[in-house]
């Protein structure tokens, strides 16, 4: 995979005298699952909605593909800790949703598409359930898989499951590994749990109190592997790497003296 598929160009950010993100530079690879972890309030949530368009760095320049990102595009999705599900539309409709503006497709190809994130996201028995009969855990599936239909090449993740209980969680957790390995895509996951930062992560990006900036840069996958499971969770080297990530954390938070 190549590393400077999506770049971070020492990106710094201040809202008027606070500096909340301090000259970060990072290349992320193509088709990677990197999670952003760090203390509470650190700015890692900002450098990801930079990414979305959604703020614009103080200085500096992030780029995709090569192209540096001015706004929004549905190249990149993005998916939030509130559900974002429309009440006013069944799940098939808010997976539709995703697609209002792809001219490139026809009818069918939009219904085909509907179709096989339904399938993937394993609500084809809801698909004309409105959201306040569903779960919460579905109504997330849901706001992935309308990302995904939108044609997102990189989906942004802000600490999406921090609102689910510990059970679902841990499924939508195995889940989306599945769906990234299967749709083949570039995810950021922001959150500050550092055992769901272990177990998603090809590559953990580790960051400092406010202002941002890397502390470690830490290859999962070199010590995990591709593939998670459940079991994983009890093995020694999942152990040893989660508790060496939280004493980083502590180290930096002052928790630990």
């Amino acid at each position: 995979m190549a590393a400077d598929y999506l770049t971070f160009d020492r990106i710094t950010k201040t809202f008027g005298p606070v500096p909340v993100v301090s000259d970060t530079t990072l290349a992320i690879a193509r088709n990677s699952l990197v999670v952003f972890l760090g203390p509470s309030g650190c700015g890692k949530t900002t450098l990801m909605r930079m990414v979305g368009g959604l703020d614009s760095p103080t200085s500096g320049t992030i780029r995709l593909d090569g192209e540096p990102i001015a706004g929004p595009d549905r190249r990149r999705g993005m998916v939030f800790q509130s559900y974002s599900s429309f009440p006013w539309l069944t799940v098939e409709g808010n997976i539709a949703f995703g697609m209002r503006y792809r001219k490139d497709l026809t009818a069918a190809e939009r219904a085909e598409r509907v179709s096989h994130y339904l399938r993937l996201i394993g609500l084809e028995d809801f698909a004309e359930s409105y959201p306040n009969r569903i779960s919460g855990g579905m109504r997330q599936r849901v706001a992935i898989a309308r990302s995904l239909a939108a044609g997102s090449d990189v989906l942004l993740m802000d600490e999406p499951f921090g609102a689910l209980d510990a059970l679902t969680r841990e499924r939508l957790q195995v889940e989306l590994r599945e769906i990234q390995a299967h749709e083949t895509k570039t995810i950021i996951f922001v959150t500050h749990d550092v055992e769901e930062a272990v177990y998603l992560a090809d590559r953990i990006i580790l960051f400092s109190a406010r202002p941002a900036r890397v502390l470690r840069d830490i290859d999962v996958a070199a010590v995990l592997g591709q593939t998670r499971t459940l079991g994983m969770r009890e093995r020694q080297e999942f152990f040893q790497l989660r508790n060496d990530v939280l004493h980083l954390i502590r180290q930096e938070s002052g928790a630990e003296k």
